[in-house]
C-alpha cells in the first residue's frame, strides 16, 4: 500500500468522528440559541399580555364608575318623576 492511500485511510477513520463531534456540537448550540431566543420571545408575550390586563382593568374601573354614577341620576330622575306623578 503506498504511504498516499495509507495516509488519506488513517485521515478518514480518525476524521470522521471529529467530524460527527463538531455536527453534534454545532446543532446543539443551535438548539440553545433557538430555545433562548424563544423564551424571550415568550417573556415579551408575557410582558405585553400583562400590561394589557392591567390597562382593561382601568377601563374596566372607569366604566364601573360611569355605570354607578349614571345609576344614580336614574335613581334621582325616577324620584322627580313620581314626585310629578
Amino acid at each position: 500500500m503506498q504511504p498516499f492511500y495509507y495516509v488519506l485511510t488513517l485521515t478518514f477513520l480518525f476524521g470522521t468522528p471529529l467530524l460527527i463531534f463538531g455536527m453534534k456540537y454545532l446543532s446543539v448550540a443551535y438548539q440553545a440559541r433557538a430555545k433562548a431566543q424563544a423564551d424571550e420571545a415568550y417573556r415579551e408575550l408575557a410582558q405585553k399580555a400583562a400590561t394589557a390586563e392591567s390597562q382593561n382593568g382601568a377601563s374596566l374601573a372607569a366604566i364601573r364608575t360611569e355605570l354607578s354614577q349614571i345609576g344614580e341620576r336614574l335613581s334621582a330622575v325616577e324620584k322627580i318623576l313620581k314626585a310629578v306623578e
